[in-house]
């Protein structure tokens, strides 16, 4: 069934990206949108969050996730709409976030996956992609459950003024550590040091960025939470300490290698190069599921009162998703990176 005068667009892989995405790597597609069935309901997206896992997932690379078939529509969490429902526990107008991708709409069955509601009140909707949502619980629990930092410990983040280190860095500060990102550009270091709190950061883009590094460390580093990887990770390597932990998120740096040759986790890279020893590992924040909603309500009450700073960059329409998505990967981004897809029906 479909529903009537309801027009899906969606954008599908068209052949995987050799380096860096292009235009012709995607394909955008408009179809009528689906009507749901018994229990089912079809969701509008309001918010696109665009993430760097979307790249690896455009690879036919073994992974964590098994890649994106040609003519599939490409992986994303979204904020959307109820706006048609044959659920009793989901009427019109809930908005709820969901894996559904880079489409207009998409059909979902609560009973059979996890739908989870958002709560207008926690803190605006659009950062149950970002702050609140996936972006922010991989920084809670990547930090404290990995990372477990301790006051007084210095804690380094990398890509320090993204949708995820902005909120580890903050979170650490406010567990009493020392804090020190590193981002690109002084408007990108200012932000970390200005507005989320940072005792410093350091501009990697500088050539004498290994030696402000260890400046700003001068006890050493005892959390680096992990998100670029390359010569970001070949910097911190000589501060961390054998008591270190190095919880790794992601490594950016790599993702739109051609070659199989640089995709060494970073995880990996230290324990052969700096300490088989050292306390560091790959983690999916999926592994905290179950605790998702607890994350959800602490970080929004942070939000509300003040004490949790964050930037969202905002493409409007959902045809710009190819072209925004590269800002991932030349730094053109401030925050979290979103596509506004489209209004509110309800409410």
């Amino acid at each position: 069934m479909t529903t009537p005068h309801r027009q899906n667009t969606r954008i599908t892989l068209a052949k995987r990206p050799e380096g860096m995405p292009v235009a012709t790597d995607f394909a955008v597609e408009t179809v009528p949108a689906p009507s749901p069935g018994p229990g089912e309901v079809l969701l509008k997206t309001l918010y696109l969050s665009l993430d760097p896992y979307m790249r690896g997932r455009m690879s036919n690379r073994k992974s964590y996730a098994a890649p994106l078939e040609i003519g599939e529509v490409i992986t994303g969490g979204v904020v959307a709409e109820v706006v048609a429902s044959e659920h009793p526990a989901y009427p019109v107008g809930t908005l709820v976030t969901h894996h559904s991708g880079w489409q207009a709409y998409a059909l979902a069955k609560p009973d059979a996956a996890p739908l989870p509601m958002v709560d207008p009140d926690n803190a605006p909707i659009s950062t149950a992609v970002g702050a609140t949502g996936m972006p922010g619980h991989t920084a809670y629990f990547g930090l404290f459950r990995v990372g477990k930092p301790q006051p007084g410990e210095t804690v380094v983040v990398s890509a320090a003024s993204g949708a995820v280190g902005a909120v580890v860095g903050q979170l650490a500060k406010a567990h009493g550590c020392r804090v020190v990102g590193v981002a690109g550009g002084p408007e990108k270091c200012g932000w970390c040091v200005n507005e989320a709190g940072f005792d410093a950061c350091v501009d990697y883009r500088d050539p004498a960025f290994p030696e402000h590094l260890a400046a700003a460390c001068p006890d050493g580093v005892d959390v680096y939470f992990e998100n670029v990887g390359g010569a970001v990770l070949e910097a911190v390597a000589p501060l961390l300490k054998p008591t270190s932990r190095v919880p790794v998120c992601g490594f950016i740096s790599a993702y739109n290698s051609p070659s199989d040759a640089v995709l060494e986790a970073p995880d990996a890279w230290l324990k052969r190069t700096v300490n088989p020893d050292l306390e560091t590992r790959f983690f999916l924040v999926h592994e905290w599921f179950e605790e998702f909603g607890e994350a959800t309500k602490a970080l929004g009450a942070l939000i509300r009162a003040g004490k949790l700073a964050y930037r969202e960059t905002v493409v409007e329409g959902l045809e710009n998703a190819p072209n925004a998505f590269l800002m991932l990967f030349n730094g053109a981004n401030e925050g979290k990176l979103l596509v506004k897809v489209s209004e509110r029906e309800n409410g």
